[in-house]
């Protein structure tokens, strides 16, 4: 055992160690302190550099400290590297890209690893408008086509996880709105050159004899170009141009590439590696068999990267080499995958303030600490020694789920902090149910030893199907989805992922730890609820038909006011430009808002980049721009609110995102019905998909029902909705597996025992861990209702609802369901399973 206990206890400290490195720092560090901590050679020479830098600001000859260190190494040729010798750049020849690299990499460092999203900090903003050229002779239709295939390149360009929550929306007809959380172009004036690039890849042949610098203009060879790229001596660190003619007309373009990626090479350079389709492959081959000893220029974007002389024929692979950095090379990679069809120019760059108020960021921060403090004090207070072995595991959870989130590139928006609050909450549920577990075998009269090691034993197999059940889902929803639905796919899977692992390792651990190291005799505490004996099946016919009656009155809800229920978010809406004479406390605003019930109102202020000028911005429905800037000149007749311009601005949620979580979601339930089937039986899994439809139907009927009512919520759908239904359906799956995992117990178990009786039996045993954690969930998600504000309302009132359908629909919708499948006969069931049950008594008899 002890050889058990340490295993369990390197891994763990090691997965913590990793994941605190990842997620830290939590804040932001300022540029100019943390830069100085990390010189470690000739600091007084770097202090000198520091302060004519510092000076550069002051005069207003440079926005930020990193623009001139920058520009003060390019002036006056200093080499940064020598001073933070700890950090390699050798490889890198050139000094003034070496410098850019090294600057860039501090910055970055400096920064939080876990940026924060839109609501909570604000971030950069971008129009990029379609090039006009690219338009012309194109129909109505075919524009709004290109300029629907150019946000969904953007989005995967920006967002290829799911999880960096950027803003990305068509702006009128030939315009794309971009919103990146957590960055600044003051620090960064590059940062959105990469991902406007068409990244439009053509293969050309090189004029095998003549050279632009010794050929006469007037002999310059027809069909050709003179194209410049940068050739990196590494001898002497310089960098020179040579000019090449180019053909004009490619040999093979981009479409001809499945997938690029980037590789560090034999020099410790990087390069981007290009793999290409079946077809691309045969065009490539067709190209390199007529040009074995001849150049082949690789130009990206009208610029030359490269002109490798072809030594053999190439077919599948190819390279492309040059003087990157490895976040150039990545950056590089990505633009290729997702090549755009046409140009676009930025139209206007600004900054973007926090779109939630400071008093609701607040307000919803501290309803998190306080859900947090009800969860860790109830599980503390009821379980004792186990209470804190279950704290600490969910901790370590919620560590392990920040830290692989940060290693991901993620955004923390307060939906997040939420969602990350109601994984606290839910990571007790294991150790609840390894702890009531616990207490059955200590009740059949084992040691704390013996009893222990029972209740693993048994537990093992239900933790593992409620949660792979759980990650099927997660996992199509990585395979199928896009956006915001493949980043809660990725969140949840990391989510399942470190909920075994605290369960099966980090909670045995401290156990095993309490138990057999330091003699425990008592790890749990409290005992309100015992083993419960309710005929729970005489209730079955009234709360199913209520229950489906509820479902359907929510339904006919949702048909009756499906116009009104979905927020801009979804359908689009106007933006107001707002100029004003006095600066209005966005608290102020909203205040307003929400006194006069106008509904989906976001409200926010934007600092355009090189002027010294900051605008409202009004964000609201279709055609109810105008209205609310009526009201608000009203409510502040001293601001000299006045409207500058208005404009449409497109879903941030298209319809390929919600039709793509629709389905996504159907062939979820289908992958749940097929693991359910083959690990358990069919009945089980018809069990489980319709008791997870009926949650799923049963929270969005009673949020638009209330809403439309006007009672505790608004009824409106906005992207965070997405992610809290979806939340829904893996909590009511992993509700109903453990209720089917102890019915097929109890049926191995008890030979003798009716389905009924089997079904009643397993349902009580398990009610106190359903009825415990449903409260520790209830605790979380209640104190966010309570304490929060905006958003954060609706989320929390959605997660109650799906909490308490989820637990009646594992008693009265799952099992009934299961019962009725089987026309009430258990032996229905144990025919139908892939290996029937053969007690022995059958075996004797037929011997």
């Amino acid at each position: 055992m002890s050889g058990n206990i340490l295993w369990k206890f390197i891994l763990t400290a090691v997965i913590i160690f990793w994941c605190v490195m990842s997620v830290t720092p939590l804040q932001d560090r300022p540029f100019e302190d943390y830069i100085v901590a990390q010189v470690t050679a000739h600091e007084l020479e770097f202090a000198d550099v520091l302060q004519r830098a510092e000076a550069r600001v002051e005069a207003g000859d440079a926005p930020t400290l990193f623009i001139a260190l920058r520009d003060l190494g390019e002036r006056e040729g200093i080499n940064y590297a020598k001073f933070f010798p700890q950090i390699n750049v050798a490889d890198i020849a050139n000094q003034n890209k070496r410098n850019d690299i090294l600057l860039k990499y501090i910055l970055r460092k400096a920064q939080s690893q876990l940026r924060l999203g839109l609501d909570l900090k604000g971030g950069v903003g971008v129009t990029l408008m379609i090039d006009e050229s690219a338009q012309a002779g194109l129909s109505q239709f075919e524009q709004a086509e290109q300029l629907r295939n150019a946000i969904e390149i953007m989005a995967d360009r920006l967002d290829g996880m799911g999880v960096a929550e950027p803003v990305i929306r068509a702006r009128g007809d030939n315009a794309i709105e971009i919103q990146l959380a957590g960055l600044s172009t003051r620090d960064n004036p590059e940062v959105i050159d990469s991902i406007r690039a068409p990244a439009r890849l053509e293969f050309r042949a090189v004029h095998p004899d003549l050279r632009p610098d010794t050929t006469p203009t007037n002999r310059f060879p027809v069909g050709y170009e003179v194209l410049a790229m940068e050739v990196d001596d590494r001898r002497s660190g310089e960098v020179y141009e040579e000019r090449l003619f180019v053909e004009l007309i490619p040999k093979a373009t981009g479409e001809i590439i499945g997938d690029a990626f980037a590789s560090q090479n034999q020099s410790g350079g990087f390069q981007i590696n290009l793999e290409m389709t079946s077809d691309g492959a045969q065009i490539l081959r067709t190209v390199t068999e007529r040009m074995v000893g001849d150049p082949l220029a690789i130009v990206l974007d009208g610029k030359l990267y490269s002109a490798p002389t072809i030594q053999s024929v190439l077919s599948s692979r190819a390279q492309i080499t040059g003087s990157f950095s490895q976040r150039e090379a990545i950056e590089l990679a990505n633009v290729l995958n997702n090549p755009l069809a046409v140009e676009l120019r930025v139209d206007e760059m600004y900054e973007v303030g926090p779109t939630m108020a400071r008093s609701a960021r607040e307000s919803s921060v501290n309803a998190a600490k306080w859900g947090a403090t009800l969860v860790v004090g109830f599980m503390i207070l009821y379980y004792f020694l186990g209470g804190l072995v279950a704290v600490i595991s969910a901790v370590i959870n919620v560590t392990i789920v920040l830290g692989v989130l940060a290693s991901l590139g993620a955004t923390l928006t307060l939906p997040g902090v939420a969602a990350l609050l109601l994984t606290l909450g839910m990571g007790v549920d294991a150790n609840i149910l390894i702890f009531e577990r616990l207490r059955e075998e200590l009740r059949a009269g084992k040691s704390i030893k013996n009893a222990t090691a029972g209740a693993f034993e048994k537990v093992t197999s239900t933790i593992v199907d409620a949660n792979v059940t759980t990650l099927i889902t997660a996992t199509i929803l990585i395979w199928l989805g896009t956006g915001p639905v493949k980043g809660f796919g990725i969140t949840l899977a990391i989510g399942i992922c470190a909920s075994i692992f605290c369960a099966l390792v980090v909670t045995r651990f401290l156990v095993d730890f309490l138990v057999y190291r330091l003699g425990v005799s008592k790890v749990l505490g409290l005992q309100i609820m015992g083993e419960q004996k309710i005929d729970f099946f005489k209730f079955r016919k009234p709360a199913f038909a209520a229950s489906w009656l509820l479902v359907l009155a929510g339904i006919t809800s949702v048909v009756m006011n499906h116009d009104n229920i979905l927020g801009k978010d979804f359908t689009g809406g106007d933006e107001m430009t707002v100029n004003y004479a006095e600066r209005l406390d966005t608290d102020a605003i909203l205040r307003v808002v929400e006194e006069q019930e106008l509904g989906d109102v976001t409200v926010l202020y934007q600092r355009l980049i090189g002027e010294d000028r900051e605008v409202l911005k009004l964000q609201t429905p279709f055609d109810e721009a105008r209205p609310t800037l009526e009201i608000l000149q009203a409510a502040f007749p001293n601001a000299g609110l006045e409207e500058a311009g208005i404009s449409q601005i497109g879903a941030s949620i298209s319809k390929t995102i919600q039709w793509n979580a629709l389905i996504s979601v159907l062939c979820a339930l289908g992958g749940i019905l097929l693991y359910v089937a083959l690990r358990f039986e069919v009945g089980y899994g018809v069990g489980a998909v319709i008791a997870t439809i009926h949650d799923v139907l049963m929270t969005i009927g009673i949020f638009v029902l209330f809403g439309q009512m006007g009672i505790l919520v608004s009824g409106q759908f906005t992207a965070p909705m997405l992610a809290a239904i979806l939340m829904i359906v893996g909590y009511s799956i992993n509700d109903t597996i453990v209720a089917f995992d102890r019915i097929r117990e109890e049926l191995e178990l008890n030979p003798g025992m009716d389905l009924r009786n089997i079904i009643n039996l397993s349902i009580n045993r398990v009610f106190s861990r359903t009825v415990l954690t449903s409260f520790t969930t209830l605790l979380a998600s209640t104190s966010l209702y309570i304490f929060g504000a905006g958003v954060i309302n609706d989320l929390a009132f959605v997660f109650i609802i799906g909490i308490l359908t989820g637990t009646f629909s594992s008693i009265f919708i799952a099992s009934p369901v299961f019962y009725w499948w089987h026309k009430g006969d258990r032996r229905h069931v144990e025919e139908r399973q892939l290996t029937p049950k053969r007690y022995e008594w059958e075996s004797q008899k037929e011997a």
